[in-house]
Formats: C-alpha cells, sequence, structure tokens
C-alpha cells in the first residue's frame, strides 16, 4: 500500500500521534493501517513507561452526572504542569474517564489496587468453576489466569475497554495521550454516587 498524505492524515487522526511519527510507523509497517496504529500504541506505552517516575501534582477534579441526576462521579486526574491541566485534550479526556467510570462501575483504577485477597478470593472460585467443567488439572491453572484477566477487565478502570472505542483499553488512550502531550498523566482517584446505593 503506498504511504500518501491522506494515509499520514488517516493514521494521525486514529492515533492523536504526530505526522512524522505517523509516517514512520507506515514505512515500518510497510502501509498496513492495523500494524501502523499498533507500532505507535507500542511506542506510546514506551513513552509512558519513561514518563511514569515523574511528579503529576496539577490537573483537574472534573464531574459527570447521568440519568438526570441518579448517577454521578468525581473524578481527580494529575498531570505536570498546569499549561497541560488548561490543555483542551487533557480536559477531554478527563471528562471521558468521568464517563468511563459512570457506565463502567470500576472498583480500582489499576491492578495493583486489587488487594491481593480479593485476587486470591476470585481465583479460588475460578478454580473450582474450572473443575467443575471437568477441564483437565493441567490446564486449570491456565484457564483460572485467563480468567482473572477477564475479571481484572472488569474491576480495573485502566484494563476495561474504553467505551468511545472498545478495540483499546482506558491504559492505551492514557498512554497515547502521554505519547502526545510529553508529561506524565495520573488517574490518581474517583468516586462514583448511584442514587439509593448503600455505602
Amino acid at each position: 500500500m503506498a504511504i500518501t498524505v491522506d494515509t499520514i492524515k488517516t493514521l494521525r487522526e486514529k492515533t492523536g500521534c504526530g505526522m512524522m511519527d505517523c509516517k514512520a510507523a507506515l514505512k515500518e509497517a510497510k502501509g498496513d493501517m492495523e500494524k501502523a496504529v499498533e507500532i505507535l500504541r507500542k511506542k506510546g506505552l514506551a513513552a509512558a513507561a519513561r514518563r511514569a517516575g515523574r511528579v503529576a501534582a496539577q490537573g483537574l477534579i472534573d464531574s459527570y452526572v447521568h440519568l438526570g441526576g441518579k448517577l454521578g462521579v468525581l473524578v481527580e486526574v494529575n498531570c505536570e504542569s498546569d499549561f497541560v491541566a488548561k490543555n483542551i485534550e487533557f480536559q477531554a479526556f478527563v471528562k471521558d474517564i468521568a464517563m468511563q467510570i459512570a457506565a463502567s462501575n470500576p472498583s480500582y483504577i489499576s491492578k495493583d489496587d486489587v488487594p491481593d485477597s480479593i485476587i486470591q478470593h476470585e481465583k479460588d472460585i475460578l478454580e473450582t468453576q474450572a473443575k467443575q467443567e471437568g477441564k483437565p488439572a493441567k490446564a486449570v491453572e491456565k484457564i483460572v489466569n485467563g480468567r482473572i484477566e477477564k475479571f481484572y477487565a472488569e474491576v480495573c478502570l485502566l484494563e476495561q475497554p474504553f467505551i468511545k472505542d472498545t478495540k483499546i483499553a482506558v491504559k492505551d488512550l492514557l498512554a497515547g495521550l502521554v505519547a502526545k502531550i510529553g508529561e506524565n498523566i495520573v488517574i490518581r482517584r474517583f468516586t462514583r454516587f448511584q442514587l439509593g446505593e448503600k455505602s
């Protein structure tokens, strides 16, 4: 596939990455759009990992209210500078994260936040289920590990499929923004309120 200006623009619109990065990714992928997207995602994750240690003490607290005031979310997302906190893309990301929390009801931000006791309890249940399904003993551990990843995708915000594009996880969306903006961005905390829900 020929690499044209239109192809580069399409990739840029899909990923939000710079024109030169898109051109390089398309060359590396020999014009294959899906491979180019994957290349840029991996680079975004690498960039995010490099920036993860930097202090993020600026940012925004935003809210999202849904269902005529019956469901609401408060979320704090931090960045490194006040300048980025005023960036439209950063603000849109924070709003999207609030909507994600409202829609998907995560219990934790990341896998690291899930207490060991909860993970062990879930693994015990999954192991029992696999045995009751008659799965071979050798396969049980592999099955449990696969299903625990699905559990993380349900309860951990960063592991969930992004509600506006379910082909990517929230962590990939975050990594892409970090790569584009060039600052460490951290989803710090959130609270979700549902009318009539017991605390």
